[in-house]
């Protein structure tokens, strides 16, 4: 494998009691493409939360290109290389699309006050929003208010925005939840498109055969706990997987 750009260390967290994530321990290379599954419950939303910096854990560690930073903020995270999507789209809806891009590529302005003051002109930051809307296939798109796309280009939009942070590794959360196949075959495509640029992309997403189609590397959870980690075909043919996740349905995907 690559140099880890992402690395965790035997992570832990409990609520009440409750273990949410259990030694959870797994390292991403460089330009990875890496799937997160699991039923309903098993830790997936937690892990995503520790690693971006919005939860704590209880033990263990998150290393981000070598760093350890485990207890730094999410705004330290993303300056350091990581950007997250949500599954909720959460532009800025009475903004245009390129604008919603444009205020993210201008994201190191604000490290400065001083200098974001001084330096008013946004060419730059316009040209790679534009480029970037181009990458994703929102070109078109840019005059238009955010908060008047369908679902399918508002995910789009929230990649777009998350691009423009220059990250090194994206965590992307569930961004074909609500979209048709033909339409979460395109998007995964589109995300693909964007591994092969060189980001370094994690997964977590519901839609099983798109998962197992673009991703080069499973890891699938249970209770908090690694169960499978692999590559995909090969996960999903393990019997504990098929027991505590799929049951017998695997079938269907672990045959190709």
């Amino acid at each position: 494998m690559n140099a880890p750009v992402l690395a965790l260390h035997n992570l832990a967290i409990s609520f009440g009691g409750v273990a949410a994530v259990d030694d959870v321990s797994f390292a991403i290379g460089r330009g990875d493409f890496f799937g997160l599954i699991g039923p309903n419950g098993a830790g997936k939303t937690t892990l995503i939360r520790l690693i971006s910096g919005i939860l704590t854990p209880n033990s263990g560690r998150v290393e981000l290109l070598g760093e350890d930073v485990t207890h730094r903020s999410t705004a330290t995270r993303v300056r350091r290389g990581l950007a997250l999507t949500h599954q909720i789209v959460r532009p800025f809806r009475t903004m245009s699309v390129l604008d919603n891009v444009v205020l993210a590529a201008g994201h190191m302005r604000t490290v400065d006050p001083l200098r974001a003051l001084l330096q008013m002109d946004r060419h730059a930051e316009r040209e790679r929003a534009m480029s970037i809307l181009r990458q994703v296939g929102l070109a078109g798109a840019e005059t238009k208010l955010a908060g008047s796309l369908p679902l399918g280009q508002l995910k789009r939009l929230e990649i777009a925005r998350a691009l423009a942070l220059d990250p090194t590794v994206v965590l992307l959360d569930e961004p074909l939840a609500g979209l048709n196949n033909s339409e979460a075959a395109e998007q995964i495509d589109m995300i693909a498109g964007v591994n092969a640029s060189g980001v370094t992309i994690l997964l977590v997403e519901h839609n099983l055969e798109e998962v197992i189609r673009a991703s080069r590397r499973l890891i699938v959870l249970a209770n908090g706990r690694v169960i499978g980690d692999g590559v995909p075909h090969d996960v999903m043919r393990q019997q504990d997987v098929r027991a505590a996740y799929l049951g017998e349905s695997v079938e269907t995907y672990a045959a190709g």
